[in-house]
């Protein structure tokens, strides 16, 4: 016959779970069951119990019931989303590679994916982002055109990430605003239904410790994950001898192969300026990259154990916004290296190099397709978008700036009001924000509907980020349109 002391202590297992259905929080689902089982258990011993104890039993039975029911719905809720997350992973595409998933794309997958693009003709945008907004914008861009994206970080615009006050001693900030993109973009990648390629933009030796930085944090994501952080970087030794830009890409190469991790490294000089690299008073001869020097970047990088990477191969192109004429872009110097590179190796491929194409400003439609046919599988698309459209979404064929000389009087009102850029083109969709709602922006309170009436829906801040996002995602839909990145999925 159970003591006083054992009705009291099974009184307390039932009160335990009882309360426990409400304030314990979610165990894994084994656990749970395990839970379950064992006072269902304590149950069943406990019916044996006289009727001295019944009270006690009953109270047990209850906390039991009780438990059991709420590590059901847990259970069962928990369940709902690991499904929902499993069909965003095992999601395929009918004419990718069947390594291509939804989300970051890294590895194999990434090397499938950019040799698909090549054999398909198509090239996929590269785009800087610096904040959550842009990313989204860039990833809502590609679900809606059906193509993959390239995310693209620089160093500057991960130290905007982590914020200018930061404190950035060794590059701190810009590392530690680099990773926290990258991590964000993890995250949400899937939710769009596209594949992600994660990247970092120019890195100068003087950067080095940036890269280094971002490399520690690929090795420790790799250990934990199989994978690396980030898909590929960006090394840009472009003004280092080129006996020192090889050296020093095939050191980092090999460091790469150990993760997983492709390289995209430059070859001549793109010209302008962009977000701290500034090449604009650039001998015009080194804008053009030579095929011998292609070769010998191919000849040393592919003998890399697992090594992968891309070369930016200059023919030309330069950063900024340019008027018509003042760029002259050489796609064929892309096709005699072909050329001479399969000479060499003794192949039947036709394009076994991958070209990334840097600087599209002032660049017809046609010698950006003629790029792309010569193996180009990535074009940046950021303060250098090649083409841009007036508000009909006719195709102008260069950018335009009207304060430069030389611009066409009758373009002058298209270049003050369109997207020239994806920069420009997320300060427009503000800037329209601002414009279709001044009036109701210029105080908290008052506006054409009363003097008391509240403004706060309209100076909430995500109200003209979100404008800024849509027309930026517009922007690249028409960049990815030139590009041939529409439908491939």
């Amino acid at each position: 016959m159970p003591s006083k002391g054992c009705a009291v202590a099974l009184a307390g297992v039932g009160a335990y779970a009882a309360a426990q259905a409400f304030v314990a929080p979610a165990a894994p689902q084994v656990q749970e069951q395990r839970e379950v089982r064992q006072l269902r258990q304590q149950a069943a011993v406990s019916a044996t119990s006289t009727t001295s104890a019944t009270a006690a039993l009953a109270l047990g039975a209850a906390g039991i019931a009780a438990a059991a029911a709420q590590a059901g719905k847990r259970t069962q809720r928990r369940c709902q989303v690991v499904r929902q997350a499993t069909a965003v992973a095992e999601k395929t595409f009918t004419k990718m590679p069947a390594s291509v998933k939804p989300g970051v794309v890294t590895g194999q997958a990434l090397v499938d994916l950019l040799n698909y693009a090549k054999e398909k003709g198509f090239a996929i945008p590269g785009v800087n982002v610096v904040s959550s907004s842009s990313i989204n914008a860039c990833m809502e861009a590609a679900k809606k055109a059906g193509g993959p994206i390239m995310v693209t970080f620089s160093r500057g615009g991960g130290q905007f990430i982590a914020g200018k006050a930061a404190d950035n001693t060794d590059d701190a900030a810009c590392i530690a605003g680099t990773v926290a993109g990258a991590l964000h973009v993890r995250q949400v990648a899937k939710l769009y239904g596209v594949p992600v390629i994660l990247h970092t933009d120019h890195c100068q030796k003087a950067w080095l410790p940036w890269f280094d930085g971002l490399m520690e944090a690929n090795e420790e994501y790799f250990e934990k994950n199989g994978e690396p952080l980030f898909s590929s970087h960006m090394l840009d030794l472009s003004e280092e001898p080129l006996e020192d830009n090889i050296a020093i890409c095939k050191k980092y190469c090999e460091r790469m192969a150990k993760v997983d991790l492709l390289l995209e490294m430059e070859l001549g000089v793109t010209g302008g300026e962009e977000d701290g690299v500034d090449n604009s008073d650039v001998d015009s001869s080194r804008l053009y990259t030579q095929p011998e020097e292609v070769w010998q970047v191919y000849e040393t990088l592919s003998a890399v154990p697992n090594g992968r990477f891309t070369v930016a191969a200059a023919f030309g192109n330069v950063h900024g916004v340019y008027a018509p004429g003042n760029v002259d872009l050489q796609p064929v110097i892309l096709h005699n290296t072909q050329k001479f590179i399969k000479e060499k190796l003794g192949t039947d491929e036709d394009k076994p190099v991958s070209f990334v194409f840097h600087g599209g400003s002032g660049s017809s439609l046609e010698d950006i397709r003629y790029a792309i046919e010569a193996g180009v599988i990535k074009m940046n698309i950021d303060t250098d978008s090649g083409r841009r459209y007036d508000r009909s979404d006719r195709p102008v064929t260069s950018l335009l700036l009207a304060s430069r000389g030389g611009v066409d009087p009758n373009m002058q009102h298209a270049a003050q009001h369109d997207t020239e850029d994806t920069q420009w083109a997320f300060w427009d969709g503000m800037n329209s924000y601002q414009k279709k709602n001044k009036d109701y922006l210029q105080a908290q309170i008052g506006n054409p509907e009363g003097p008391e009436k509240p403004n706060k829906k309209y100076y909430d801040p995500r109200m003209s980020l979100r404008s800024g996002e849509e027309v930026m995602a517009d922007r690249l839909v028409k960049c990815m349109e030139d590009l041939k990145c529409i439908d491939v999925l």
